[in-house]
């Protein structure tokens, strides 16, 4: 697979104005069921200060397999995995958590139960909605749930938001046309690295992405490939899915 990103992605730091610059992953895991010695790895050498996680554990004990991945990446559980229904998320210290919530979505009868897990959190004087996603194989559900996606970021009662995952739909794609109507695809308005997330040993659709509400200002959106520390040989072997990590800058809240 290639290796050469255009430039190197800003490192986290808080502004003197009070914004904050992060970074932000989004990364299939499937269920940690290949390398997870790779897969963690891989998160720890891009340096993230949220990890959107998709496809985490959800049965046997899964709280300790989440908690293994979050203590040999250097971070920690924040929400999600099980309790909603596979997303999860993931968070360094330096983050100040406001508050949680797993969010269990319609079950469509014959398919997979899909959910969302979201925070409220604060860098700095930034604060910051977040969520993760994996949405439904099947089309139809797949919109509704992109309109569920939307309403939640609305709901948050935040200024600005990071939402990322599992698309299971390509650029094109009704779904994910509907998010970039009214967000930002990080990758189309920053290119770096990579642009196809699926899969490792043959890179070929973008079905995993970041998106941001339009006050946020992206530095930089891609697969790491080539980032510093992130081998060829542990991306292909921590997953079936490639990451997506992206470089933000969010504005300080208004005081006063």
């Amino acid at each position: 697979m290639p290796t050469s990103p255009t430039r190197t992605l800003p490192n986290s730091r808080t502004e003197p104005d009070g914004s904050a610059v992060i970074r932000v992953l989004s990364y299939n895991i499937r269920s940690m069921r290949d390398d997870t010695d790779a897969l963690a790895r891989v998160v720890a050498a891009c340096e993230p200060d949220l990890v959107l996680v998709q496809e985490a554990p959800r049965f046997f004990r899964w709280r300790k397999k989440l908690a293994r991945l979050a203590r040999a990446s250097d971070l920690v559980m924040l929400s999600g995995g099980g309790s909603a229904a596979g997303p999860a998320l993931l968070c360094s210290l330096r983050a100040t958590v406001e508050r949680t919530e797993d969010v269990l979505l319609p079950l469509t009868p014959g398919l997979h139960r899909r959910g969302f897990a979201t925070a409220v959190v604060r860098f700095g004087g930034a604060r910051l909605g977040v969520l993760s996603c994996h949405l439904s194989l099947q089309g139809e559900e797949r919109y509704a749930q992109g309109g569920m996606l939307l309403d939640r970021l609305a709901g948050m009662g935040v200024p600005h938001a990071v939402a990322g995952g599992d698309l299971n739909d390509r650029p094109g794609g009704r779904t994910f046309r509907r998010l970039a109507d009214g967000l930002q695809d990080c990758w189309a308005t920053a290119p770096w690295g990579g642009e196809q997330t699926s899969t490792p040993a043959d890179p070929h659709q973008r079905i995993d992405a970041i998106f941001a509400t339009p006050g946020v200002q992206v530095l930089g959106c891609g697969v790491p490939l080539g980032h510093p520390g992130v081998r060829d040989e542990d991306l292909r072997a921590a997953t079936d899915h490639l990451p997506v990590l992206a470089a933000l800058r969010v504005p300080a809240e208004p005081t006063g």
